[in-house]
């Protein structure tokens, strides 16, 4: 049996609550008719993010590699999402560049992550 991680030990999964936290402050300067539309949409995909490497921490190295292939999903639809959100000036350059860094960062590290565990 494969030896389990303890997510909050993770830096994958501390930069994705990172994330989700940076998406919450920015959701609420969102214009009011976008928070149930594209404010929604990054809300869920933001919390996609740790959860998924929370959820998958509990099950085999092979399981939980399709649960990062999720997060890193999540992750990639959320940089869509900021570009939308930048293209209607909801959120500056120097906010969306903050953010995909952040976006980025956390990619490379779970990509890196899944390979250990293969």
């Amino acid at each position: 049996m494969a030896l389990r991680h303890n997510y909050r030990n993770l830096k994958i999964w501390k930069l994705g609550m990172e994330i989700a936290n940076d998406i919450s402050d920015l959701l609420v300067s969102l214009p009011k008719h976008e928070k149930y539309d594209l404010g929604s949409q990054m809300s869920r995909c933001s919390i996609s993010i740790p959860s998924n490497i929370a959820e998958g921490s509990a099950r085999t190295d092979k399981s939980f590699s399709h649960f990062l292939n999720i997060s890193l999903g999540s992750s990639f639809e959320l940089g869509t999402q900021l570009l939308i959100a930048n293209n209607r000036n909801y959120i500056t350059d120097n906010k969306l560049k903050l953010l995909e860094d952040k976006i980025e960062e956390f990619q490379k590290m779970t990509m890196g992550f899944q390979n250990s565990l293969s």
